[in-house]
């Protein structure tokens, strides 16, 4: 009974295969942790910048003592809105600076991935052409 699975693996080129296939999915890999870890701490910094503005205002209201003292709190709350609005404006426009990064470097492994394969296949066809041509020529010679 034979083996399915048992094969020689000296008949094929790890190099390439690592070269066409592995290295790329592993360049890939990295910068999507890349991109992630870069994604997740600015999420982190944003929220806690959100957190830290909202104990703030919780600690003045509950300094409020009198009228006086809420008013200039509800005055203050326009200030506030305004730094969150931007801060959400600044958040959102680095999100949309890393998606572009993560675009661009994605495109340039796509296009190095398609370049060196495309470099193997054109070598593997004259390679193919020439043994070829030289079978031929053995044959016709005999």
């Amino acid at each position: 009974m034979t083996n399915a699975f048992a094969f020689d693996t000296k008949q094929f080129d790890t190099a390439q295969i690592d070269s066409l296939f592995f290295a790329p999915a592993r360049a890939f890999a990295a910068l999507s942790v890349d991109y992630t870890e870069k994604l997740v701490n600015a999420q982190i910094e944003a929220t806690q910048a959100y957190a830290d503005v909202n104990l703030a205002q919780l600690r003045r209201l509950t300094e409020v003592k009198d009228v006086e003292g809420l008013k200039g709190y509800f005055e203050g709350q326009q200030d506030v809105a305004k730094q969150l609005t931007e801060r959400l404006k600044g958040d959102a426009e680095k999100a949309v600076a890393l998606q572009q990064e993560f675009v661009q470097e994605s495109q340039k492994l796509t296009e190095g991935s398609v370049k060196q394969a495309q470099e193997s296949a054109e070598k593997a066809t004259a390679s193919a052409t020439s043994k070829s041509g030289k079978e031929a020529s053995a044959k016709g010679g005999k």
